[in-house]
């Protein structure tokens, strides 16, 4: 039996805008260490890391004096890279995830496909536009970074529900799920799950 690889991703990312240093083991626990500058985000990145069982660690500062977007932004584009590196070339794994996440009157389905070809579907309207500071909005932008530097396609749809707050956590529990199904290792499967033998 061979020595499992052990699969991580370290990014670190410095622009005008942000400084970003992020960690990732993607057979972890769910162990946090997150301090995005972004309160909200904050507690989206760790319910993520908590339901997907993924180790997860952010340290990040930025010109959030000005607003949130470059921080959701490029912490989406670190974590989507983070997983691509992790990940190398996506052998032996699942591929496909999906999940029906509840949370109270809310109900979100959300799926991926890890198949180097990154597209976003994105329908989960929310009815306000601010949580606390938080600019809801902001949520479709950090998905949008995280499938296009992840290298995955992704399908969000909000089935029901109206508290916004509700609806933008159940989407990123959602993607936790989605994305532990998604890269689940597969004893009987080597190489890409593909029939033209590569992703």
């Amino acid at each position: 039996m061979g020595v499992k690889k052990i699969r991580q991703g370290s990014i670190k990312r410095k622009t005008k805008e942000t400084n970003i240093d992020l960690a990732l083991a993607v057979d972890g626990t769910g162990k946090t260490e997150i301090d995005s500058g972004v309160p909200f985000l904050d507690h989206m990145l760790t319910l993520f890391a908590v339901h997907g069982f993924f180790d997860l660690s952010v340290q990040a500062s930025g010109d959030t004096e000005v607003d949130d977007h470059h921080s959701v932004e490029d912490i989406g584009i670190c974590l989507g890279q983070a997983f691509a590196q992790a990940l190398g070339d996506k052998g032996g794994i699942a591929r496909y995830g999906f999940s029906y996440l509840p949370m109270d009157e809310t109900l979100v389905r959300v799926v991926v496909d890890v198949s180097n070809r990154p597209y976003l579907h994105y329908d989960a309207p929310v009815p306000d536009q601010k949580l606390g500071t938080f600019d809801t909005a902001l949520a479709l932008e950090f998905m949008r970074a995280f499938a296009q530097h992840c290298g995955v396609t992704l399908h969000v749809d909000l089935l029901h529900g109206s508290n916004s707050h509700h609806i933008i956590e159940a989407v990123f529990k959602g993607l936790a799920r989605s994305m532990a199904q998604a890269v689940e290792c597969l004893e009987t499967l080597t190489g890409s799950l593909s029939s033209k033998g590569v992703l």
